[in-house]
């Protein structure tokens, strides 16, 4: 079985990117006592087909006061509507500016080619002291993936573990709203407001999914440092009238009209996805599409291939028990053979944690559970691409379930392909945690295959004879009423 969680913190730093790949440009300088509160203006020149500028600053003398502010001016300089890029005085070390997104303290815009400057302002050098200072500059052509620039894909622990999230919620950047501080009123709600509530239910991560909308990405990076625990994924739900999927590892905007001349079917649309290597997964497929819910319901005008997509949302909030549950939906994938992972997510609209009507969302309810490599953007979207991952349909903090599929020799976990020929014994070795007293239920394709209680000790054991054909073999957890509690991924017997 694999170890739970270890703790270890790994540091939010420039330095990330620098080994990433060298700079592109670098600029030197020197500054004497005669330097002090002047500005410089430090020129380089931005190729065409730029899509994000990302400068690092180091300078000397810190330990005779000298102080160095940095802000960017682009063509035009102040005298430009997007010439004045930003200020950050002395507290910025590193920042990235694109059309999109750009670091606090300075401004998103339009990336024109030409002659750009960093801005340098000294407040304090004294009169008898040197420094040098040194920019590395970086220029992103191709800014479809949150790559290292973007300051959120640092790893914030490198042990490979099981990750407890969220992966679907909504803030002021699209339709969250909530009460204002004096409850007098329903205002758009804050984005730390849904941090801060996410942190306290003690997630290790979530995906703020706006609609359509990547505007929250820059709040995001200013916040990551802040909520050192728990890792912030951008994230978009693409909002159509045939349906809603949230979006994952996609920085650049991407064209959501499925049904348009641009992008006629969502094979159109996945085809893009899969040019930016991001990974979909079809939100709440059986929700209905209509006056009630305008485009909610997976309801596609034209044939669809299902494999473009990466995952289902076979959970939404608190529906695993009600009609519009999207488990039979992503049940019916896997029946045609499709590998495809199940996932959760709360889908909050107004920052809560609490509960409230049955069908509001709650962050943090249900659970997604990853077994990642580390906790980073790239570690969850990895573990949820491979099918590693368990859904905590109350989201608790600490029940557990591993599953270990052997047959002739090899191993395989959820997720995982398992050749077994037929007549040859499929043992199945599971480990729960806090889920005594209930059952272990084992379906193959779908069908009942074995129950077992789970006993103090979490273990379970199936055996199932294979016929040598393809099948999905996976493990939930019931309460003795059948609630579903757990809800595991399948291994891939013969695929």
């Amino acid at each position: 079985m694999r170890s739970l969680i270890a703790l270890f913190l790994a540091c939010f730093a420039a330095a990330t990117f620098a080994a990433e790949r060298a700079p592109d440009v670098v600029l030197r300088g020197n500054l004497t006592g005669k330097d002090n509160h002047t500005y410089r203006e430090v020129p380089f020149e931005v190729p065409a087909g730029t899509r994000r500028i990302t400068i690092d600053v180091t300078y000397t003398g810190r330990e005779q006061r000298t102080t160095i502010d940095l802000g960017l001016l682009g063509p035009g300089g102040f005298a430009a509507q997007d010439g004045f890029r930003g200020w950050s005085g002395g507290s910025k070390r590193r920042f990235t500016v694109s059309a999109t997104d750009a670091t606090a303290s300075f401004l998103p815009g339009e990336i024109q080619a030409g002659p750009w400057r960093l801005l340098l302002g000294i407040p304090n050098i004294r009169p008898t002291s040197t420094a040098t200072f040194t920019a590395d500059v970086w220029f992103s052509g191709d800014d479809e993936g949150f790559g290292p620039e973007h300051g959120l894909t640092a790893p914030l622990k490198t042990a490979d573990g099981w990750y407890r999230g969220d992966l679907h919620m909504h803030s002021a950047h699209s339709d969250g709203s909530c009460s204002n501080a004096s409850g007098t009123a329903k205002v758009p709600c804050p984005l730390f407001l849904t941090m801060a509530n996410a942190a306290k239910r003690g997630l290790d991560f979530i995906a703020i999914s706006e609609h359509n909308t990547m505007s929250q990405v820059s709040q995001m990076r200013e916040a990551q440092p802040y909520f050192d625990t728990m890792l912030m994924i951008p994230a978009r739900e693409i909002t159509t009238f045939e349906g809603h999927a949230n979006l994952f590892g996609v920085a650049r905007p991407l064209d959501f009209r499925v049904g348009s001349a641009t992008v006629p079917d969502w094979n159109a649309l996945t085809a893009d996805v899969a040019k930016a290597h991001g990974l979909i997964s079809i939100n709440h497929p059986r929700r209905p599409n209509d006056e009630t819910c305008m485009g909610c319901g997976f309801t596609p005008k034209k044939p669809v291939d299902m494999h473009g997509f990466q995952a289902i949302e076979a959970i939404n909030g608190r529906d695993p028990g009600r009609a519009d549950s999207g488990l039979p939906f992503w049940e019916k994938q896997l029946d045609a053979g499709i590998r495809i992972t199940g996932i959760g997510g709360g889908d909050s609209h107004d920052g809560s944690d609490g509960a409230r009507d049955e069908l509001a969302g709650v962050i943090g309810v249900p659970t997604t559970v990853v077994h990642a490599s580390e906790l980073s953007m790239d570690g969850i979207l990895d573990g949820i691409r491979a099918g590693h991952v368990f859904i905590d349909t109350e989201g608790t903090k600490d029940r557990m379930l591993d599953v270990a599929a052997s047959a002739g020799g090899a191993v395989a976990h959820m997720g995982d392909a398992l050749e077994a020929a037929r007549g040859v014994m499929v043992k199945l070795a599971v480990q729960t945690h806090a889920v005594d007293g209930m059952q272990a239920i084992a379906t193959v394709d779908g069908k009942r295959a074995g129950t077992r209680p789970i006993r103090a000790d979490g273990a379970v054991a199936f055996d199932w004879k294979s016929d040598g054909k393809p099948h999905w073999y996976r493990v939930d957890v019931r309460d003795p009423a059948g609630k579903l509690l757990l809800l595991g991924n399948p291994v891939y017997l013969n695929h």
